[in-house]
């Protein structure tokens, strides 16, 4: 049995926007033109360059004063595999968390606000300096855990893809995306801007807008005020919520089935009438998708991974 000195503790970071520019333009001088060519504030961009590696710095001596420890980018998530026993650290913003927690299962996530000038860190609970306590307590076991619920989607060949936040479902571009959409005996089929598939978490986010938005809408229209609060889900909710992105009504679509909720019982069920561009994504990374076209059919529910974020 490992003791808590022999678990490794993985690092996951991801790159600033400087280090992002320094890769398009290859120099500092050329990454400063371009920003102030622009009319932007380069200083800013230093200095959050600055802050998150002064955290990072903080975050590296934690570790290595545990002993066994591994960095990696971002990047390498889809394919890095860890072991039973590891516990993740994430230095960055929300969304690196969201990104990081969904291929874990059940490992204890510790996410590290680098920024809070900049960062509300709903899913960052501490700093790096907070870490060498955090971490001897998540070791030993005494620490607390907020269980995340994720979402899946699962295609007739079998592949699947999870979501800490959100899927979406619909067309790679601005185009519309048709489908026939299935809940329980309600069925229809759609053209739209896509279908959004929240989980608590994500409920802050994303479709916090979608719906904000409709009420708004809607209360216009009947020249009322609008007075709608929106009550976002708890993150370990036993179900998903799903809306449809401007439903448009036609001789061949339809716009009734537009807004539910996924439970363990009723799965959402949609298949793509698309015969190219379509695609599924989660937690707003585009370039991790699943092909969606015609033929293809999508079963969307809660996953049988739950996320552990260390609070």
């Amino acid at each position: 049995m490992n003791t808590p000195s022999d678990r490794k503790v993985v690092l996951v970071t991801r790159r600033t926007r400087l280090e992002e520019l320094l890769l398009r333009f290859h120099t500092l001088a050329q990454a400063r033109f371009y920003i102030e060519h622009l009319g932007a504030d380069f200083a800013d961009y230093q200095k959050e360059h600055e802050t998150y590696h002064a955290a990072r710095k903080v975050t590296v001596q934690t570790l290595e004063a545990h002993g066994r420890y591994q960095i990696i980018d971002r990047a390498f998530l889809p394919n890095f595999i860890f072991s039973a026993s590891d516990v993740v650290v994430t230095l960055g913003q929300d969304g690196l968390v969201a990104n990081t927690i969904k291929y874990l299962d059940g490992l204890p996530l510790i996410g590290l606000n680098p920024d809070t000038y900049r960062y509300d860190g709903i899913l960052l609970p501490f700093e790096a300096r907070d870490l060498p306590q955090v971490l001897r307590d998540t070791l030993a076991g005494s620490r607390q855990y907020k269980l995340v619920t994720m979402a899946k989607a699962t295609l007739s060949d079998q592949q699947i893809i999870y979501a800490v936040n959100d899927l979406f479902i619909g067309p790679r571009s601005h185009t519309s995306a048709r489908y026939q959409i299935q809940l329980g005996t309600r069925s229809e089929i759609q053209s739209s801007s896509g279908v959004i598939v929240s989980t608590g978490v994500g409920s802050t986010g994303w479709m916090k807008s979608v719906i904000t938005g409709s009420f708004g809408v809607a209360a216009s229209l009947q020249h009322k005020e609008n007075q709608f609060t929106y009550p976002p889900m708890a993150w370990d909710a036993k179900k998903l919520c799903f809306a449809v992105r401007e439903p448009f009504p036609s001789k061949s679509s339809g716009a009734r089935l537009v807004f539910g909720e996924v439970t363990a019982r009723s799965a959402l069920h949609i298949s793509s009438l698309m015969p190219e561009n379509g695609v599924i994504f989660s937690d707003g990374i585009e370039a991790d998708y699943l092909e969606f076209n015609s033929g293809a059919h999508a079963t969307i529910g809660i996953a049988e991974r739950e996320g552990c974020l260390v609070i």
